[in-house]
């Protein structure tokens, strides 16, 4: 399954992405992707969850309940995935890069 997600985001993802592949030892590469895991994982949640419940009309409420779980997911999901990212070396980013790359 894939979601989709803004034009503005898929342009910064294949920024983020180019700048890796073609100078992958630069040390700010690793935030880069780690901040645009991030902005994927929101817009992934945004689109899976929040999206079909607005479509399913289930109300204010439970979209707003729904819409606090979901942020408290993407927060706690995002920082793992920040601590790890950060870390990683060229190699491992660039396999990160290439996950993205398949997904778009």
């Amino acid at each position: 399954m894939r979601f989709y997600y803004s034009k503005a985001l898929q342009k910064k993802a294949y920024t983020v992405l180019d700048a890796l592949e073609r100078e992958p030892d630069h040390p700010k590469h690793s935030k880069a992707v780690a901040d645009l895991v991030s902005e994927l994982i929101e817009a992934g949640m945004d689109y899976y969850f929040l999206r079909a419940l607005k479509l399913a009309k289930v109300g204010f409420i439970a979209e707003q309940s729904a819409r606090l779980g979901v942020s408290a997911a993407v927060k706690l999901i995002s920082s793992l995935s920040q601590k790890y990212i950060v870390d990683m070396e060229k190699n491992q980013l660039l396999v990160i890069a290439r996950h993205i790359r398949s997904c778009t």
